[in-house]
């Protein structure tokens, strides 16, 4: 099987990026603007777990290491960090927005 992939790839100061960089280049990724690739993806299996596995073989990663992807493949569009995990948004805070009585978030 075959998927299109997006990913987002922050590896820190001192990252890996050589070696993401030659993965990317293997994979024949078009670059998407800072620190953003797409690509298709051959697979077999789940193409998180399969994108994971190659990159880990592939890369040095750390603790700070974080990389999302968001795989299109039959009509479906999913998206999850494979590497890592959300953290705050630099934007947190910047916004004014008004609570209601009816917001479930405030």
């Amino acid at each position: 099987m075959e998927s299109f992939v997006w990913m987002s790839y922050d590896l820190g100061v001192t990252g890996d990026y050589e070696g993401l960089y030659a993965w990317l280049d293997e994979h024949e990724a078009k670059e998407c603007g800072s620190d953003v690739a797409h690509f298709l993806f051959p697979h077999t299996g789940d193409v998180f777990e399969s994108l994971k596995a190659e990159i880990k073989d592939s890369v040095s990663l750390d603790k700070r290491s974080r990389i999302y992807a968001v795989c299109i493949n039959d009509d479906k569009t999913k998206g999850r960090f494979i590497i890592g995990r959300r953290k705050s948004a630099p934007w947190a805070g910047f916004g004014m927005r008004e609570a209601d009585d009816d917001d479930p978030y405030f």
